[in-house]
Order: structure tokens, then C-alpha cells, then sequence
């Protein structure tokens, strides 16, 4: 495990400079002008000597290889710059934003895995039937809708017609602290839509693999021995079927960050989506390096995550040959 682990790592590091060197390449290329977007309001009244000297200042004209080259550097002594836009360091930037994030993601994400793996059983029990054809049906309609759409109708739902949810942000109005009973209910809907939005995926791959070792000789031999169909389907048929859910742990991290910045905008979260929003219009590179570098991480985390857990699930795989 340990060699896998530093294998990866190793690999990782190219996989991360070319990345951020496309980042800022892309920045260096957008049509906004972030002199203008870090002067706001007073840019539309200072004259073009004040815009060039503050041009000058902030380094803009530089070739963004030469920027990039500055801030890996810095990057690699501990050092991710600051954010020319929110008027403070990139590490504290990311680390206000970044734990509302991460708990919005975690909650949301085990919420499908369960919820999915509960119904793909249930639908994988009795392959055909009006229950089977409910749940695949409704899957493949919740798969084709856009998260943002999702989002819209919670809210006109939960929140302005049964009036029993929050409709965004973290804490009450007016509330002058944050609380954990505030933080929970305000989470609710934007955790609930996120993972309505990863729930087809696991309830179809499920159902998929469920049924699949349902019809396999162990399983058969499990009911001819005379185990209880519950003994048959969560001891036998389930940890077979849930080995193909593994690979899509890798495979759904960055869908999960696209659709965490999606709901986070919806709901006023105050995540990262609005950092990265702000950094993307006023072209802040070292906060965009630092955002896309921390999404590229997650999602090889991901990947990782998901070989070592088919590693130590299933028999037939080794670590130590991966």
C-alpha cells in the first residue's frame, strides 16, 4: 500500500505543473482586465497613467510563464501568494472557505452512497418488477437533470411554499453567531440536492452489480444451502455488487466539485465557489492556481481512494502488484 501510495505521489507532481502552468496560460489569454477588476468602481475614473502604474504594480504585463515560474516557487515554500481580489493571502482565502466545502461535499456524498446502495438492493432484488422499473426510471430522469435546475426547485418547494427550510446561506438573518443547529438545518437542502445529483450514478451501478452476483454459482450455492435471502443479499450478493461502485469514487470526485460549485452558488453557501467565481472574472492567478491545483489534488485523491479500496475488498486483487 505504502509503494502504491508513493507511486501515485510521484506521478501526481507532473500531472500538478502542468495544470497550473495551464491556468495560468488560460488567465493570460481571458478577456477581463484584472487591473480594472481590482481598482472596481474607482477604475472608471482614473485616468490611463494611474491604470498603467497600477498595472506595473500588480505585475499583470509579466509573461505568464515568468508569473507561473514565481508562484510555483513560492508555492513550494509554503508561500501561495495573494489574492489581488479579496485583498488577502490565498491560504486564508481557501482555508475560510474551504472546511463549508469539504462538509458540504462529505455529507452529500455519503448521503448518495447510501441512499444509492439502498436502492439499487431494493431494485436489484426483483429485476423487472414495478418497484425495479420505479427506481431505474426515476434514476435515469434525476441523472438528465441539471443540478442547478434541481437546486431551483428545492427551493421554490422546501423553502417558499412548505416554508420548512432555510433557502441559503450558513446561519439565520441577523444572527450574529454561527451555531450547529443553524449550520445543520441551512445544510439540508444544499447536501440533499448535491447528492440527488450523484445519486443516479450508484443506485444504477448497484443495481447493476447486485443483479449480476444474484445470478453467479456462490450465490446460488448460498440459497441451495438454505441461507436466508438476507443472508444471500447483503452477505453474498451485496459486497460482490458493490466492487464496480468502487471505480466510480475516482470517477464522480470531479463531478461532485462542479456540482458543489453549482449548489454553493445557488444557495449562498460560503464555500469556494464564490472565491473561485471572483478569481476566475478578475483573473487573480494565484488564487485560481491555488483552487485548480486543490481540485486536481481531490480528484487524484479519488482515484486513489478507489484502487486501494478494490485493493483491500476483493480478494483477487493485489496492492502490491498495482
Amino acid at each position: 500500500m505504502a509503494r502504491l501510495v508513493a507511486r501515485r505521489a510521484l506521478s501526481a507532481v507532473p500531472v500538478l505543473l502542468v495544470v497550473t502552468f495551464g491556468v495560468f496560460a488560460v488567465a493570460a489569454a481571458s478577456p477581463f482586465d484584472p487591473v480594472r477588476a481590482y481598482a472596481g468602481t474607482a477604475a472608471l475614473g482614473a485616468d490611463q497613467e494611474t491604470l498603467d502604474r497600477l498595472r506595473d504594480n500588480l505585475g499583470v504585463d509579466r509573461p505568464f510563464a515568468a508569473r507561473w515560474w514565481d508562484w510555483l516557487t513560492s508555492a513550494a515554500g509554503g508561500d501561495w501568494g495573494r489574492s489581488s481580489v479579496m485583498r488577502q493571502p490565498v491560504a486564508e482565502v481557501i482555508g475560510e472557505r474551504l472546511v463549508w466545502s469539504t462538509l458540504l461535499c462529505a455529507v452529500a456524498f455519503a448521503a448518495a452512497v447510501v441512499l444509492g446502495t439502498a436502492l439499487g438492493v431494493l431494485a436489484a432484488r426483483r429485476p423487472g418488477s414495478p418497484l425495479d422499473r420505479a427506481i431505474t426510471s426515476l434514476s435515469y430522469a434525476l441523472e438528465a437533470a441539471p443540478v442547478f435546475w434541481i437546486a431551483l426547485l428545492a427551493i421554490w418547494l422546501f423553502a417558499l411554499r412548505l416554508d420548512v427550510l432555510p433557502a441559503g446561506g450558513l446561519t439565520d438573518t441577523g444572527s450574529e453567531h454561527v451555531t450547529a443547529g443553524q449550520v445543520v438545518s441551512h445544510l439540508v437542502l444544499p447536501a440533499g440536492v448535491l447528492a440527488v445529483s450523484q445519486l443516479p450514478w450508484f443506485t444504477l451501478y448497484v443495481r447493476q452489480g447486485v443483479g449480476d452476483a444474484l445470478a453467479e454459482d456462490p450465490v446460488r450455492g448460498a440459497r441451495a444451502r438454505g441461507l436466508s435471502e438476507r443472508t444471500v443479499l447483503l452477505g453474498h450478493a451485496l459486497r460482490s455488487g458493490l466492487l464496480p461502485v468502487l471505480t466510480l469514487i475516482g470517477s464522480r470526485v470531479p463531478e461532485l466539485i462542479t456540482g458543489a460549485l453549482l449548489v454553493e452558488s445557488v444557495f449562498s453557501w460560503p464555500g469556494i465557489a464564490a472565491a473561485t467565481v471572483q478569481a476566475a472574472t478578475a483573473v487573480d492567478f494565484p488564487l485560481l492556481a491555488a483552487l485548480t491545483t486543490l481540485a486536481t489534488a481531490a480528484v487524484l485523491a479519488g482515484n486513489l481512494l478507489a484502487d486501494l479500496l478494490y485493493g483491500l475488498i476483493d480478494p483477487r486483487v493485489k496492492l502490491s502488484e498495482m
